[in-house]
């Protein structure tokens, strides 16, 4: 596909609100919606602790883990398999039972968490997983890479690198994806930090020659980007739901090498800075990046948008005006229903211009 033109669709706004300070608009969330993100955030703020490490065990109290089922849920079937035992890297396979005749794309998903939190298991990845399986007709991939502080970058990118190249080696593929898969029509998705994963790996996979996974496309929701700077997001929304600029910073912190002399404008970070990696000849894929008004993120990720339209990429953007970081695991939101819609529209455009 030609991606020398970069395209553009009109930014989606499921509200008739166009307050022009974010501080002003009213987060459009039910009180069920309220409590568990104030669960979310006083579990995982209580589980940081003061020395940079993470209390495993309370983090289990929010972290429902679900076993695959072999027995279609929903209409889809899910089974693990792993790549690595020694580094306990595997993935989840998400198949829809409703199109076993069909060729079928192949989603990647890298699940948010700040690098910290979840796994494939956990049972808000598996539902989202499940419904994106269903909904847009596709296999799903997902990596549970390890996680931060316990394993810092590059573990998680490395991770995740290897899965691809594992699902590219022919009798792996034969041996552990359905048989309707088309892996010469991949696409990498990630939520959060799942999203700064997913473009890093498919920079990774524009310099590599892969026998026959081809990533075509590339789904970032609300990425997890950042910098040595103060945006005025992160200004204006301090103190906001889920994530606030102390916690981001936390984050970084754990994630990044100890010792080592790093700062958030390194290009794992800050993508689109000053250090940023050319990508204006690679044959980087084309890109959708969800972003929502109440997200102290939602600067970096304009950015990144910017970049890579300015890199000469065919990138398409998507905001939800009225809602939080997070908010695509909760399905009673609309807005989370009608973010599977745009990325079924997405893959289906990438697909037809091949």
């Amino acid at each position: 596909m030609n991606l020398s033109q970069p395209l553009q669709i009109k930014i989606k706004k499921l509200t008739t609100q166009n307050c022009l300070h974010p501080k002003l608009r009213q987060l459009s969330l039910s009180w069920k919606t309220r409590i568990l993100l104030w669960l979310f955030s006083t579990a995982t703020h209580a589980a940081r602790r003061k020395d940079g490490t993470v209390n495993r065990r309370l983090l289990n109290f929010i972290q429902f883990r679900v076993p695959p089922s072999s027995k279609p849920i929903n209409r889809v079937k899910t089974y693990d398999v792993v790549v690595d035992p020694t580094r306990n890297l595997w993935f989840r396979v998400f198949v829809p039972t409703q199109h076993s005749s069909d060729d079928l794309p192949l989603i990647v998903f890298f699940h948010g968490g700040a690098f910290v939190y979840f796994a494939p298991d956990v049972k808000v990845y598996d539902d989202m997983c499940r419904r994106m399986a269903r909904k847009l007709a596709v296999v799903v991939v997902s990596v549970d890479y390890r996680l931060a502080p316990e394993y810092r970058y590059p573990v998680q990118h490395n991770d995740c690198f290897d899965v691809m190249k594992f699902l590219d080696d022919e009798e792996n593929k034969l041996k552990w994806l359905p048989e309707n898969v088309n892996i010469s029509s991949c696409f990498l998705a990630g939520d959060s930090a799942g999203g700064n994963i997913a473009h890093h790996v498919a920079q990774r996979a524009c310099e590599s020659s892969f026998r026959q996974l081809k990533v075509i496309g590339l789904v970032a929701i609300q990425p997890f980007f950042g910098g040595e700077e103060r945006t005025n997001s992160e200004k204006e929304l301090e103190g906001g739901p889920v994530l606030s600029l102390e916690r981001t910073y936390w984050y970084w912190n754990a994630f990044m090498p100890m010792g080592e002399g790093y700062t958030r404008d390194h290009p794992i970070i800050n993508v689109s800075g000053p250090k940023a990696v050319d990508i204006s000849q690679m044959d980087f894929p084309a890109t959708i990046v969800v972003m929502t008004g109440f997200d102290a993120l939602v600067d970096w990720q304009k950015r990144y948008y910017e970049w890579l339209n300015k890199s000469g990429k065919e990138a398409y953007l998507v905001e939800y005006l009225n809602m939080c970081h997070g908010f695509y695991v909760f399905p009673e939101l609309p807005e989370s229903e009608q973010l599977l819609s745009e990325v079924k529209d997405f893959t289906h455009k990438v697909i037809e211009k091949l």
